[in-house]
Parts: C-alpha cells; structure tokens; sequence
C-alpha cells in the first residue's frame, strides 16, 4: 500500500516542530528540501508517494543539483533533511525502509578560516577615523574586544561590567554549555574599557543594562548591529566577502598561532571544546608559510 507524501511530510514537519520544537528557520528548511526532492521525483519519475523513492532517484536528485552548482555543502544539508523526513517515517511505522540510508554524504573540502592579515588589523586599529562621538567610541571596542580577545559575538553582547578585573587585567567570559573561562587583556584594551565605562556612567548614570556596551539608546547592541558595525569596519581594510565579527575571532586565533603560541592555550582562550576545533588555525599558518616559500625560494 502506497503513502501520500502530503500527509506524511505535514506529520514530518509537526514532530519536528512540537516534539523536537526546532527554529521555525530549520523546520522551513526541512521542509524547502523536502519538497523539492519529491517536485524533482514527480517531474522526472512521476513518483511522489515515499514508499516509491528508491536511491537511484535520490542520486539523481544529488546529481541534477550539482549540474545546477548547488554547492556539496548545501546538497549534504538537503540530504540530511530527506534522511530525517524517511527516518521519521520509519519510527512512525509509515514506512518499512528507507532509500536514503544507502546515499553517503558529498565529502566537503575544508575552508580555511577567513583572516584579517596583522598589518591590515594594525591599521585598522591605528589609521582608521571612528567618529568622536559615544557611538565611534562603541564601534572601535566592540571591534577591539572582538580581536583582543577572540570572544564569540553572543559572549560580546552579555558581557557585563562585574565580568572585567581590570586591576588583573582579565575578563572572565561565559561561554557556550554555561563554560567559564578567562581572558587576560592588554593594558591599551584596559585603558579604552576604563575610559568607555567612565563615559558611559556619565552619560547613562540611570542605566538598567549593565552590560559594557550600549547603544546610544541605553541598550546593548544585538548580534545583527554587531556585525554591521564590523562588516562596515572591515570593508575599508579588505575587499573579501567575508567580513562578520567571527573573522576577527578568526584573526585573534591565527595571529596567536602565527607567533608561536601553544594551539592548547589557544584552544582555552577561544573555549574550544576539544582541540581538534582549535587545529585548524596550524593550517593557515601552514599555509602562510607556503605563501612566503613560493614568494621567496628561487625555487618556489
């Protein structure tokens, strides 16, 4: 007996979003790559009831979007998806099988983490005009505090005033899982977070936040004001795509390595959980020593 792709995707959609309760974002998703596996099955096999796919018509699926470049990681993405919605189908005893065990994910060649290089950052920091005004003041901290100190955006925007020892001269940072770590910080960022709190108490001595960064609003800044402030920053030092707040974290990582420091310092000081996340950065110095051999060696 054959099952209506309809009714099982609907059943699909609503144990991931009650039972699961995923982002309305991911259950979108889900359901955009699921659909358009079965809108590709019913156009090119005239099948569209779930317990008809087989993995041929799934690798054609794969293969049809990767002549259209759909990149591996975005057919691996929608690939998961199919395997979830077949998977569900099985626990919900719709189905018998599924034809997406047998399909094996595209393998993705790494990216390496986008880098700003140190004399770029130098000039950034030293021969860049922020506006003198309260607003330029937060502009250049949060880009400080981001390449200082490596800290994630979400630790950027809570980081309160009680989480700086500034006689220490360290930030104590709460990290992904409620992990708490701490950072030391150079006596320049030391200097320009004593002066912005000396600044922003006069100017919000009725503050309810007591998060370090405010908005002129006497609020902090969210994620999405966090990365424009960034991205508008980065495009005057470079010309790549990619230009979020987590390319200085990036920058603060690469540099470290770059300059020999040990990778299980740095995995502390980003709040990696294992070291094969804090590894990666050994390969853009890697590379970076390729850079200067092929420059350099007559040879190269």
């Amino acid at each position: 007996m054959s099952h209506n792709h309809s009714a099982l995707a609907q059943r699909f959609l609503d144990h991931i979003k009650y039972e699961r309760r995923l982002s309305a974002h991911t259950i979108r998703a889900y359901s955009d790559d699921v659909d358009s596996f079965f809108n590709f099955a019913k156009q090119m096999f005239d099948v569209d009831e779930p317990d008809l796919i087989t993995p041929a018509m799934i690798r054609s699926w794969m293969a049809d979007l990767s002549l259209k470049k759909t990149e591996a990681k975005s057919i691996n993405r929608k690939l998961s998806s199919l395997k979830a919605y077949f998977r569900y189908g099985q626990i919900a005893g719709v189905l018998n099988g599924s034809p997406a065990n047998a399909i094996s994910l595209l393998k993705v060649k790494k990216r390496l983490p986008a880098y700003i290089e140190k004399d770029k950052m130098e000039r950034l920091l030293n021969g860049i005009q922020f506006p003198n005004d309260f607003q330029g003041r937060t502009s250049y901290l949060v880009i400080s505090l981001l390449y200082f100190t490596g800290i994630r955006v979400s630790e950027l925007v809570n980081l309160k005033s009680d989480q700086l020892d500034l006689v220490r001269g360290q930030i104590k940072v709460l990290g992904k899982g409620n992990k708490e770590r701490i950072i030391p910080i150079s006596p320049s960022l030391i200097a320009l977070l004593t002066n912005y709190q000396a600044e922003k108490m006069k100017l919000f001595p009725d503050a309810l936040y007591d998060q370090i960064l405010l908005t002129g609003k006497q609020k902090p800044p969210s994620a999405r004001q966090v990365y424009d402030i960034v991205n508008k920053t980065l495009l005057q030092v470079t010309t790549s795509d990619q230009r979020g707040p987590h390319v200085l974290r990036h920058s603060f990582a690469t540099h470290l390595t770059n300059n020999g420091a040990e990778l299980n310092a740095v995995k502390e000081l980003l709040g990696h959980t294992s070291l094969a996340a804090t590894q990666v950065y050994t390969h853009n110095s890697i590379e970076r020593l390729r850079d200067i051999h092929r420059k350099s060696h007559p040879k190269g």
